[in-house]
């Protein structure tokens, strides 16, 4: 009742006399109200270009050629528009994981992976890794033939990578174990395993390791496959994002990517090896077996590269089949 009592009570008005009429003018709540328009136009301003920016969380790891690629991204060289880009770093395991369960916007993950996370995701047409006549490499304490390998236990960093399809492709049944990719080289040196399948920048130290490479699985590739690269990371946006969004975020992806080259003394600095000129030449070198000209834009021959992988492991049961690939828009 008092609430009902007040809504009815006139509100409090300024008057003017003028001769014998009483002139009415604006209330003092009026009056309040027209002196803040400007706070609240520029208050509504705000909110609406707060509602026009997206946030998207990009899936990155923490190697040298994810760091290579996204350094333009991430230094706030390459112009991202309304986008809010986010980056979240994992190694790459936990980037196959997560996105089997779509729960980045934008990720890099394995080819694969990407087996396992079609229904929630298209591909990026750039930002991936293919190894031109080099890739994963079989390590051992010593060289061994193809009886002591096919009784060998190998060591493995998960079993979504695109080294362990390459792996079960040229040894069907091969007995593996796995184990965090950092702990793969002290696994084989120990004894705790016999080989180990390395990539990324384990292979940057492996001449001080003392161990020898049996196997060079981009090599094995090309020759299986009359010379395609082996497809190795990939990069793939949600299929629930407007189209616009898609084909903005692949934009983002293949500039950042061509910054990196076109800017590669400043892109290596940002990958954090360069604490003495070894290190900065090993970085640079594996760094160029796999970031090159198809990490820009896939083009027919990444993109045969990536669809014999997939239908090879299909045939041989490993994954399901997801071909034809599906791609974000280019407009």
């Amino acid at each position: 009742m008092l609430l009902g009592r007040m809504g009815k009570m006139p509100m409090p008005r300024t008057t003017v006399a003028t001769g014998h009429q009483v002139k009415y003018t604006a209330t003092a709540v009026e009056e309040s109200i027209v002196s803040c328009l400007p706070t609240l136009a520029l208050i509504f301003s705000l909110g609406q270009l707060a509602l026009r920016v997206m946030k998207i969380r990009l899936g990155i790891s923490p190697e040298a050629d994810d760091v290579f690629m996204y350094h333009g991204l991430r230094s706030g060289k390459v112009d991202t528009g309304d986008l809010e880009i986010e980056p979240v770093v994992e190694v790459f395991q936990t980037l196959n994981d997560q996105a089997s369960r779509g729960q980045l916007e934008v990720t890099s993950m394995s080819v694969h992976a990407y087996a396992y996370a079609h229904k929630r995701y298209v591909l990026s047409r750039s930002g991936g890794s293919f190894g031109m006549d080099c890739g994963p490499l079989l390590v051992a304490r010593e060289t061994m033939d193809g009886e002591q390998l096919a009784a060998a236990t190998i060591a493995v960093p998960g079993v979504t990578s695109s080294a362990y399809l390459a792996l079960a492709l040229w040894g069907p049944g091969i007995r593996t174990r796995v184990l965090p990719y950092d702990k793969i080289i002290p696994a084989v040196e120990s004894g705790l395993a016999d080989c180990g399948l390395i990539s990324h920048e384990e292979q940057m130290s492996l001449n001080v390791t003392g161990l020898t490479c049996v196997l060079d699985f981009g090599v094995w590739w090309s020759g299986e496959t009359g010379g395609l690269p082996l497809p190795m990371g990939c990069v793939a946006i949600q299929r629930s994002l407007p189209g616009e969004v898609q084909c903005q975020l692949q934009r983002i992806i293949g500039e950042s990517v061509q910054y990196g080259l076109a800017n590669r003394g400043e892109a290596l600095a940002a990958v954090g090896l360069q604490a003495d000129d070894r290190e900065i030449e090993n970085a640079a070198e594996f760094i160029g077996r796999y970031v090159n000209e198809l990490s820009v834009d896939v083009g027919d021959r990444g993109l045969a590269a990536m669809e014999e992988l997939l239908r090879r492991g299909c045939t041989a049961g490993i994954i399901p089949d997801v071909l034809p690939l599906e791609f974000a828009p280019t407009s």
